[in-house]
């Protein structure tokens, strides 16, 4: 009888744990078109248009069709690119600012079928969907809304033409995941050769409601992005980074698109938002969105990647890389090698999860169910999660890893179909029989990925501190990422300290300053007072892997040089000389114009070096030039070289010119002429060959 009693308590039990219902969803919450958004994570951008041909960024609207004419184009390549980058989709430019349709649309002649490209029969959203349908990937499509060239845009009737596009994109090329519509309209333009500025209520010109509703009839699939959504958000900046406490709620009826105080106010979303619009963080693996061959040389790094990955996909945002494809018709080499890099380094951080069949308790589970005990976030099911009783919105999970473990990333993920709640939370490592508290964030959402630093330990505790309701947590995951191996950066300020930075903690540099094989271990900066070639290698003791050898060959140390005459209390003048290439002293004066540099000691010189200013948008840059030499800084000779630095405007890299020896203390640089036609003339760095 007893016995019997004892199995009816437990089967009472069990189906009372059964029956515990699930959490009340906390509002607002995805619709399931933004579900299946938020599970494609990385996509690429592509911006190929009438830009890519005549080397702008926004064009005026007045460029000939029969500029646009790929030698090469095939989007079977691009499509390549991105599967084997992971990518889940792309989203194409079928029409930008400049008014130029990729489509033969029936709206404007101002399209691929005034083209010489395949005789104007092209259609490049064609060929780029059928690309994407061979290589399972989603196609969006981006249609600016302001449009430079058409007579009509500002007036109602351009509202029909702007819909009939959007009607064709809609109707002729498959499924599409994404519409993306750019916050940018209104301003000058060629408007059918009105040349004048033209504004719009960017609020009310549009009729969102009424655009929208074609989508929606047409592709009720596809998310629609703009500044407000109304389905997905921008993150507020063109860096791929979001925010350390980014929310997925917004307060979307607030925002229109192109409203100038987004990013500081809403980018970063509300935690009282009323919709659900969850951000995307768009940038480009160049300087530019388009193709300028000037920007081969500025390629994003696998570090830079790294960081973009970890502060979009790791920070609750879905990232959005952009290929300016080039004027073949095709991603640059350089392009694709670093976006492969990418994938490899992100594949090796998060092969192996190091919390996966172990074991994992909670300080509460709800209504002491298994339905919703802490196994579940170690049980890689997306369905299932633990949750906590209402009320309970402090709360600890452990995952015991069974032994001392090494590890650098932790990854968590809520069950976003019942809102975003977390507010606040905290991971902690069981260390010598202790908790140590190694990170503290704020929101979580799809997911979070923390960059820890090296920790070994038996035991992690992730605990959340504060909720907007019971935590929903429906994925933990613990990993050691294999440290990024890349040739070190060699620096050296103008007091003559070289630095030499890995991109990774906890890695050996190995230097020497002859020339030779790196074989002294590097420990801190030190004074180079002497002409010296640096070379430098990064060095994993544990893994015996090494980077490719930095070399860098520095020249007389800057410590008494300075700019003198015009110039010489000039502020930032001393920039020329403080070894960062990302600083310049740039001046906005007609040519010619005379840079004056007293070296502080008579030195025998055969040659110089110019680094013209880096920064992308509106630059100095020297073209022809002229250099004197004199030992008084008052007698100057005829110049010792002169002439241009040729392709500079399209390569602004490092100029090197070499002349017969002379001694001298004074340097004349003249900037004869400048390369961009804003006429600045700037030096990020200036250095001299001494003999």
């Amino acid at each position: 009888m007893i016995n019997r009693l004892f199995w009816l308590v437990l089967l009472l039990i069990a189906v009372s744990c059964s029956n515990v219902a699930p959490p009340e969803p906390v509002l607002p919450v995805p619709s399931e078109r933004q579900l299946a958004w938020n599970d494609m994570e990385y996509y690429a951008f592509i911006h190929f248009n009438m830009n890519t041909f005549s080397n702008m960024e926004w064009g005026f609207g007045d460029e000939s069709p029969e500029l646009f004419n790929p030698s090469e184009l095939d989007c079977r390549q691009w499509a390549r690119i991105c599967k084997e980058a992971g990518m889940k989709g792309i989203i194409l430019t079928a029409k930008h600012h400049d008014g130029f349709c990729l489509w033969p649309t029936a709206t404007t002649e101002h399209s691929v079928i005034n083209s010489p490209w395949k005789n104007g029969e092209g259609d490049v959203v064609r060929e780029l969907a059928d690309a994407c349908e061979e290589y399972d990937l989603k196609l969006g499509l981006y249609l600016s809304p302001w449009d430079r060239n058409n007579p009509e845009y500002g007036n109602d009737e351009y509202i029909d033409i702007f819909r009939a596009q959007l009607r064709e994109l809609m109707s002729n090329y498959g499924d599409v995941f994404e519409v993306w519509f750019d916050g940018a309209n209104g301003g000058t333009g060629y408007y059918g050769g009105a040349n004048e500025e033209r504004r719009v209520d960017k609020l009310t010109y549009y009729d969102w409601d009424n655009t929208y509703k074609i989508i929606r009839e047409l592709q009720p699939g596809a998310v629609i992005f703009s500044d407000a959504g109304p389905d997905v958000r921008w993150v507020g900046n063109e860096h791929g980074y979001a925010y350390p406490t980014t929310w997925s709620n917004l307060m979307r009826d607030e925002i229109y698109g192109g409203m100038p105080e987004y990013s500081k106010k809403y980018s970063k979303g509300q935690e009282n938002g009323t919709h659900w619009v969850p951000a995307e963080a768009d940038v480009s693996i160049r300087p530019g969105w388009y193709y300028h061959p000037y920007e081969d040389h500025k390629v994003k790094t696998l570090p830079q990647l790294l960081d973009i990955y970890y502060n979009s996909i790791g920070r609750n945002g879905s990232l959005l890389i952009n290929f300016p494809v080039d004027t073949r018709g095709l991603i640059h080499e350089k392009d694709e090698e670093q976006i492969l890099k990418l994938a490899e380094a992100v594949k090796a951080d998060l092969a192996h999860d190091l919390a996966a069949v172990r074991t994992a308790e909670a300080s509460n589970v709800r209504g002491n169910s298994k339905k919703f005990n802490a196994l579940n976030v170690i049980d890689d099911d997306p369905d299932t999660y633990w949750a906590t009783d209402d009320g309970v919105v402090q709360a600890s999970l452990t995952i015991d890893l069974g032994e001392e473990t090494t590890f650098n990333r932790f990854l968590v993920k809520e069950d976003i179909r019942l809102g975003q709640r977390v507010k606040k939370f905290s991971v902690e490592a069981y260390i010598n029989n202790k908790w140590k508290q190694i990170d503290s964030q704020t929101t979580i959402g799809r997911k979070r990925i923390l960059r820890l630093p090296e920790t070994t330990a038996s035991k992690v505790r992730f605990s959340v501190e504060d909720s907007k309701a019971c935590p929903v947590i429906t994925k933990i995951g613990i990993y050691h990422a294999p440290k990024v191996i890349v040739e070190p950066k060699i620096s050296r300020s103008k007091d003559g300290v070289v630095s030499i930075e890995a991109f990774d903690s906890g890695l050996d540099i190995y230097y020497t300053i002859d020339g030779s094989s790196p074989d002294v271990k590097y420990n801190e900066p030190f004074e180079l007072s002497q002409k010296a070639t640096v070379k430098a290698i990064v060095v994993d003791p544990n893994e015996n892997k090494t980077s490719t050898v930095s070399v860098v060959d520095f020249d007389v140390p800057k410590t008494k040089w300075k700019l003198v005459g015009k110039y010489e209390n000039a502020e930032r003048a001393n920039l020329i000389f403080d070894g960062n290439e990302k600083t310049a002293f740039t001046v906005d004066e007609k040519a010619p114009v005379d840079f004056v540099v007293d070296l502080g000691e008579s030195l025998t010189i055969k040659g110089f070096k110019y680094l013209p200013d880096q920064q992308r948008f509106d630059p100095g840059i020297i073209f022809n030039y002229k250099l004197y030499l004199s030992s008084d800084g008052k007698n100057w000779k005829q110049p010792v070289s002169e002439g241009e630095f040729s392709n500079i405007r399209n390569s602004p890299v490092w100029q090197t010119k070499s002349f017969d020896p002379v001694a001298a203390r004074y340097i004349k640089f003249t900037a004869v002429s400048p390369a961009e036609e804003n006429g600045k003339l700037g030096i990020a760095e200036f250095d001299v060959t001494t003999q």
